[in-house]
């Protein structure tokens, strides 16, 4: 984790900056929504504008109270650009590693997934586009707050309003596949789904283990479910894992199968342990580069299994424009395949983008928590040709920020943009949210239910990546066993199952390490 700290400039650097700044703004584009250049201060970095001087004072190099120096980022820098993401697949596999009596790999804990596997309360919009919730609370540790951004879409429609889908199903049926919990575990969800999706959705087959092979071209679902389930009942594990092969030949199966007017997406299930022909995700994905970029075909990753590849599976989905959940068991599946996946299906943002620009005046240095691999640089933030998120109807997307404020500062915090493009138009839209000292609450611990689940949840994660499992390094962090206490407690005040299996998770890792 990086942390960021202010410096003063100087005067002639200050003002080239600012003329800079002046020709840049002149020719960005962008509109609707305050961008994060209207706050208090000029944000510098990726706006064009330059910040103005930060007084005196700590650079934030080095943590109050003795702790390790940290990297501190270019000066100035006052602002946070990353892309959206809303996978869940690294909590989902944490859960799964735990209750098979071993911690996770910390390569494989991504707090931003942790954080996303849990409902939040936002005000949703009325239309495309998102609204901005950004709050926040005090931490134990003097002077640090965690601050909480929240981006929600739209409620997502009944199941009849949507968009049709043509639906690409490409399968791992190799022998690893075997282990219960994989591919019959796949087989029973995608019959579940094939019941529930409608007559005019389309779905294809494909599977793949040392060679790929298209099972089902794409096939209207009315008239035609009993041809559907039986190819899905056919499915046997057969030999090693061609994982190449098997998105090459989903994706080409998808472009043969397109349908104008419906969501076009590849469904990846598989646990990703590819041991034959193309192993890179960057190699697979030079492949079929031009079908997405083409035709904007989506993926839509679901792993499966104890031993699971899931750098692969992430990165494929990053690349792919699309998103990642892990499944491991048939209650999960059911959720994922009969009521997240028909939510998935259609899309309300391309490409978007969040940044937060920090007050000088009030902040002395911050540090994003999690969305390593989701960094932007913050002069690419209204660059649109920058890859961003895909998002649909009924998500939401939060990240967290651990901030040490100036002792005794009074007034506004922060300003929380995000940036999207219209999946049709692909006109870019934009909406922000502020934040003011006076409205953080006193106690991550006495906040509402949404932002000490997300509290909790960031750091359980932070505390399984560390060298001993135990102690996350973010500010007024407990250790396990009071972190599972008070899991415990939240779940009891809000009566939420998903806080109490989290609660659970917490003990399980205190108790293995």
């Amino acid at each position: 984790m990086k942390w960021h700290g202010t410096r003063r400039l100087s005067g002639a650097l200050l003002a080239l900056t600012a003329a800079s700044g002046l020709l840049l703004t002149g020719c960005s584009g962008g509109s609707g929504g305050r961008s994060a250049t209207d706050s208090r201060y000029d944000g510098g970095g990726g706006n064009g504008s330059a910040p103005l001087p930060a007084p005196d004072g700590p650079t934030g190099g080095e943590r109050e109270g003795g702790q390790e120096s940290r990297d501190i980022a270019p000066e100035p820098d006052y602002l946070s650009t990353f892309a959206l993401d809303v996978d869940t697949a690294s909590y989902g596999y944490a859960r799964r590693t735990l209750a098979d009596g071993r911690l996770p790999d910390p390569s494989t804990v991504r707090p931003e997934e942790f954080v996303n596997s849990f409902r939040q309360d936002y005000e949703r919009p009325d239309g495309d586009g998102f609204s901005v919730t950004v709050n926040g609370a005090r931490t134990e540790e003097d002077d640090w707050s965690l601050v909480r951004v929240g981006l929600a879409t739209r409620p997502a429609e009944d199941f009849g309003e949507r968009p049709p889908a043509a639906l690409t199903f490409v399968i791992d049926i190799s022998g690893s596949m075997a282990e219960p919990g994989r591919l019959d575990l796949a087989k029973k969800s995608l019959g579940v789904m094939t019941d529930r999706l409608r007559d005019d959705d389309s779905v294809a087959v494909v599977t793949f283990s040392d060679e790929a092979e298209t099972v089902l071209p794409m096939t209207r679902l009315g008239g035609n479910r009993d041809e559907i389930h039986d190819a899905v009942d056919s499915l046997e594990p057969t030999d090693s894992t061609n994982l190449g092969a098997g998105v090459e030949t989903g994706y080409e199966t998808a472009v043969e199968g397109l349908r104008e007017g419906a969501t076009n997406r590849v469904v990846l299930v598989s646990d990703a342990l590819a041991n034959t022909g193309d192993t890179d995700a960057d190699t697979i994905l030079e492949r079929i580069a031009e079908h997405r970029r083409e035709h904007g075909i989506t993926l839509f990753g679901v792993g499966v299994g104890s031993d699971y590849g899931d750098a692969l599976m992430e990165r494929l989905a990053d690349q792919g424009d699309g998103h990642t959940v892990y499944v491991s068991d048939e209650e999960e599946g059911r959720k994922v395949f009969c009521h997240q996946l028909p939510r998935n299906i259609e899309l309300t943002a391309r490409d978007a983008k969040a940044q937060v620009a920090f007050d000088p005046q009030t902040v002395a240095e911050f540090a994003l928590v999690g969305y390593d691999n989701r960094r932007v640089a913050d002069d690419d933030f209204r660059d649109d040709r920058v890859d961003g998120g895909e998002v649909g109807p009924g998500h939401t997307v939060t990240a967290l920020y651990a901030v040490r404020t100036k002792s005794g500062a009074d007034g506004h915090l922060a300003t929380a943009t995000v940036r999207w493009l219209d999946p049709g138009s692909r006109s870019p839209h934009e909406e922000s949210g502020d934040l003011e000292t006076d409205d953080l609450d006193d106690s991550v611990w006495s906040a509402g239910r949404g932002l000490a689940v997300t509290a909790t949840a960031a750091y359980f994660a932070d505390a399984l990546r560390s060298s001993d499992h135990r102690h996350s390094g973010l500010p007024g962090a407990p250790g396990l066993g009071e972190l599972a206490d008070r899991a415990g407690d939240l779940a009891e005040r809000t009566e939420d199952e998903d806080v109490r299996g989290l609660a659970e998770a917490i003990r399980t890792a205190d108790r293995l390490d």
